[in-house]
């Protein structure tokens, strides 16, 4: 069992950057496939990117491509997610959750035993 806490976010401006981390303090933390799910309001929690045990793996939702990036640092228990060039659109709360097998069902929420409480992104125009 780990307890994910999302750190970073805040209000930015269109095309600016920002960096989200989410950290446990569950040495085993290091064990589990990390993804990042957002929560736009008025909408359904979607996947975002994810990223297996010792990075071989990343994977991004089509709208994330090109202007996130995951990764980890194992030896930190720590995931971040890097937003560049962030649109409006971008703006919702984003979910670190944590899974402990199963890459091919990354994308699916209920892959994912543990969540973080979220953090908010505003991207303001």
């Amino acid at each position: 069992q780990v307890h994910p806490v999302e750190s970073g976010g805040g209000l930015v401006q269109a095309g600016d950057s920002t960096r989200l981390s989410c950290t446990a303090s569950e040495p085993t933390f290091r064990w589990y496939i990390i993804s990042w799910f957002r929560q736009a309001p008025g909408k359904d929690r979607e996947f975002v990117a994810g990223i297996t045990q010792r990075s071989q793996k990343s994977d991004y939702a089509d709208f994330a491509k090109g202007r996130f990036t995951i990764s980890r640092d194992n030896a930190k228990n720590t995931v971040y997610l890097q937003l560049n060039s962030l649109h409006v659109a971008d703006t919702a709360v984003y979910y670190c959750a944590a899974a402990p097998d199963e890459w091919s069902t990354r994308a699916l929420q209920e892959s994912y035993p543990y969540w973080g409480q979220g953090t908010q992104v505003t991207v303001s125009s």
